[in-house]
């Protein structure tokens, strides 16, 4: 009975907060910043009076809803989203506190070959920050990864451990998100779902088209696997396609191509599942491909050349324009960034330019002859569209070399577990995670 007490008035402040948050935003911008630092205060209160646990869950359902600092302090320089990014920071600070008198994570967990790439890569980032152009950006960056790291797998892998928390973390976000995408087709509708307002009209809760189109492929196969897992549960499952329905929706009208492109390749990996075929099978075919693409790359390139499809215009048109790199301003801009990353990495091969500092050092590196219209100047927008690329500018070669073994690492590990899984509901699960960090990896090539 104490313990029903004790979530029905968790849940009413949650309800309060909410409902005075949604009020501040309409009526008291400013008041809404302040709002939302909140919880960062009080999470130390929260996490003794009721559970640690309920903080992970509440940062789960708010990230899809954050907005950045700048969206209410206009020519901020400091990059935080509201109020996942504080919380994420509060629950750091817990967490050394834990620390401190007991080891909160699994064991098991600690040693797995995953984390450990992670942990490696984490003082890779320490090591390059020390020796980094702009230390500041560099430790900052570290920051921002540890608390992320923090949040999102340490203390999330202690609730994960019950096996019927992994629907529930899954709808948290996800449920979130498609009040977002629900949102902004409103907004875009109003357009007429014009494509040149598809890279804004996400605003304030994403960037850019291409990073909301990443957030919404991952979780396209995620929810189709949950459909499977509630089969047996028709109105669930009826739920969960409708879901499914709002995220493909969703991707259609982000117009990001890279996100179509990585739900493709998920198809494939899916077929490969579906055929029993081995990781290492798929390796080896990949690795062929790149040696074709090396050996026969000048008469590959002059073909791409040929190819002037722009990208406003219907579906198909879209989606043939993605091999077109001699009048498409975005994928040139591209392959701008990438040529400015490699010449980067060419000067600091080995502990590259430091975590963070790529959009601030490379427009020394641009040339005139590669610049296209959407091409910045002064460096001070973007990233290098690469989570290859950028790692491999910022961290030299060891930083590119982790990104690749932990990405191998989690096929790998993904396609044994498929495999060797028993439990059918499990093995869904197990598939659409690996179908859902497939388009991450495969976005990651061209985001």
């Amino acid at each position: 009975m104490l313990k029903n007490k004790t979530n029905l008035i968790f849940y009413v402040l949650g309800l309060i907060y909410v409902l005075i948050q949604a009020y501040l935003l309409v009526t008291k911008k400013d008041m809404f910043m302040l709002f939302c630092l909140l919880p960062a205060g009080l999470i130390f209160v929260f996490s003794f009076l009721f559970s640690i646990e309920r903080i992970v869950w509440m940062i789960v359902i708010v990230t899809p809803l954050s907005m950045p600092l700048k969206e209410f302090i206009p020519g901020s320089s400091v990059d935080l989203s509201l109020p996942g990014e504080p919380l994420m920071a509060g629950l750091l600070l817990i967490s050394l506190f834990y620390l401190s008198r007991k080891l909160f994570i699994d064991k098991h967990f600690l040693r797995h070959p995953i984390t450990i790439i992670i942990f490696i890569q984490l003082l890779w980032i320490l090591i390059t920050a020390f020796n980094s152009t702009m230390p500041l950006v560099s430790f900052k960056f570290l920051i921002a990864r540890l608390w992320f790291i923090n949040a999102a797998m340490l203390f999330t892998s202690t609730l994960l451990k019950e096996f019927k928390n992994i629907p529930k973390f899954i709808l948290c976000y996800v449920i979130p998100l498609c009040v977002i995408i629900i949102l902004t087709l409103i907004k875009h509708a109003g357009l007429g779902f014009d494509e040149d307002s598809a890279d804004w009209i996400v605003q304030p809760y994403y960037n850019d088209h291409t990073a909301y189109g990443a957030a919404i492929s991952m979780f396209v196969p995620v929810i189709a696997a949950l459909a499977f897992y509630f089969k047996d549960k028709k109105k669930i499952m009826y739920g969960l396609i409708i879901l499914f329905g709002i995220l493909l929706i969703g991707v259609v009208f982000s117009y990001a191509r890279a996100a179509w492109l990585s739900i493709a390749a998920s198809l494939v990996i899916l077929a490969a599942l579906l055929l029993k075929l081995k990781f290492r099978t798929l390796l080896v075919g990949a690795v062929s491909l790149v040696l074709v693409f090396l050996v026969f790359q000048t008469q590959i390139m002059i073909l791409l050349a040929k190819n002037d499809t722009d990208s406003e215009g219907d579906l198909a048109q879209n989606i043939e324009s993605m091999s077109n790199i001699s009048t498409d301003a975005s994928n040139v801009e591209r392959l701008n960034r990438w040529s400015c990353a490699l010449r980067m990495y060419d000067e600091k091969p080995l502990m590259g330019w430091g975590p963070g500092t790529y959009m601030f050092q490379y427009a020394a590196f641009q040339k005139s002859s590669e610049a296209t219209i959407i091409t910045v100047n002064d460096g001070s927008n973007g990233n290098a569209h690469s989570e290859y690329l950028g790692p491999l500018s910022e961290q030299g070669i060891p930083g590119l070399t982790m990104v690749v073994v932990l990405m191998l690492s989690i096929f790998f590990t993904g396609f044994r577990l498929v495999y060797t899984v028993v439990d059918k509901k499990l093995k869904y699960i197990c598939i659409g995670v690996l179908l859902g960090l497939t388009t991450y990896f495969v976005h990651g090539f061209h985001k």
